[in-house]
């Protein structure tokens, strides 16, 4: 009896401790996993506030490409009829008869007219300021230095900021600059010299060195208004 005892109470004690490893077991694995679990999930949560934080990883951001002031635009219109520069300057001619001062208007009349006609067909370039290719602004800015010696600021939005106002069309004279309402961004987007008979020359994006009517319908609706450069 002693020994079946002794058996009995070995055999309790033997199942006591095979429940209890098995329960420490399962409870260990357990723990474990879930351990496993958090640390994979603060692991994915790691990753996705880096990417977040780290402008390099976001490609959502778009940075628009910035365009220079002095850009022409490009729908200039192409169905502009051919100007008789020799009937504009005889015209001129029969304007300024009599006085000095009249004569002298006429002389700068037309030196400045011989600078433009030099440039007529001059290809349009973006940036180009040569007869090899020249925009708006350049036109504008070379033929006043070459033939008045005065200085124009390079862009079309800068010119319109320069000279006295010309509030009236019918008071625009030889020389004055026009400006025209072509882009949304920027105003004025396009920039020429007043010629008389209501004729402005002008680089335009499609047809180069040109001269154009304000009458023309695309010119009318986006005149801007005019400046009047004057000696300082």
């Amino acid at each position: 009896m002693i020994v079946i005892k002794k058996l009995f109470v070995l055999l309790l004690i033997v199942i006591a401790v095979l429940t209890l490893s098995g329960c420490s077991g399962t409870s260990s694995s357990l723990r474990y996993n879930n351990d496993n679990q958090t640390d994979k999930s603060q692991e994915n949560t790691d990753t996705r506030y880096a990417s977040q934080n780290n402008p390099s990883d976001d490609t959502s951001i778009v940075f628009e490409e910035e365009i220079p002031e002095y850009q022409d635009p490009s729908d200039l219109p192409e169905d502009e009829s051919t100007i008789d520069l020799t009937a504009l300057m005889k015209n001129l001619d029969q304007k300024s008869s009599g006085s000095d001062a009249e004569a002298l208007i006429s002389t700068k009349r037309e030196i400045m007219l011989m600078e433009i006609i030099k440039y007529l067909n001059t290809p349009y370039k973006f940036g180009g300021n040569s007869l090899n290719g020249i925009d708006c602004s350049a036109f504008t800015q070379s033929v006043y230095l070459s033939s008045w010696m005065l200085t124009l600021n390079r862009s079309a939005r800068e010119q319109y900021q320069q000279g006295v106002v010309i509030n009236e069309r019918s008071d625009l004279i030889f020389g004055d600059l026009v400006f025209f309402n072509t882009r949304k961004r920027v105003k004025p987007g396009h920039v020429g010299i007043y010629i008389g008979d209501n004729l402005f020359a002008h680089a335009s994006s499609k047809s180069g060195v040109t001269i154009s009517s304000l009458d023309h319908d695309y010119y009318n609706k986006r005149y801007m208004g005019a400046r009047r450069i004057e000696e300082e």
